[in-house]
């Protein structure tokens, strides 16, 4: 096996790792997505119930005041939480899209539809 073909394989391997990598963070990304969706619906219901109780629409005893504050509370906090744990997966989606960009660059691909060069 010469050194063009084992380079070769080895970038294969790697674009194989990156293209697995790139759709665990895809993943990752969607059920923080779901998290946030969640979050924002709890904060939302929280205020709301709250809101509802100071106007006088909603009787608000010590159990419900508990219950909006946590709903409230829970939800800034694993919004925030979310938050952090969104930015991280996107910069390493990003990176390792970089790093695919870069192997196919170093990959000598010719197109499909492309006939090899003859020398008559």
């Amino acid at each position: 096996m010469d050194d063009d073909s084992s380079s070769q394989d080895l970038a294969r391997h790697e674009m194989a790792r990156l293209e697995g990598r790139i759709e665990a963070l895809t993943d990752q990304l969607a059920r923080c997505a779901k998290i946030s969706l969640a979050a924002k619906i709890a904060i939302g219901f929280g205020a709301l119930w709250f809101a509802l109780a100071l106007v006088g629409i909603l009787t608000l005893d010590v159990t419900a005041f508990v219950g909006t504050v946590a709903a409230t509370l829970g939800g800034v906090v694993l919004l925030g939480s979310n938050a952090t744990s969104w930015d991280q997966a996107d910069a390493a989606l990003r990176e390792s899209e970089a790093a695919r960009a870069s192997l196919i660059g170093q990959l000598n691909l010719r197109l499909v539809g492309e006939a090899p060069r003859t020398l008559h």
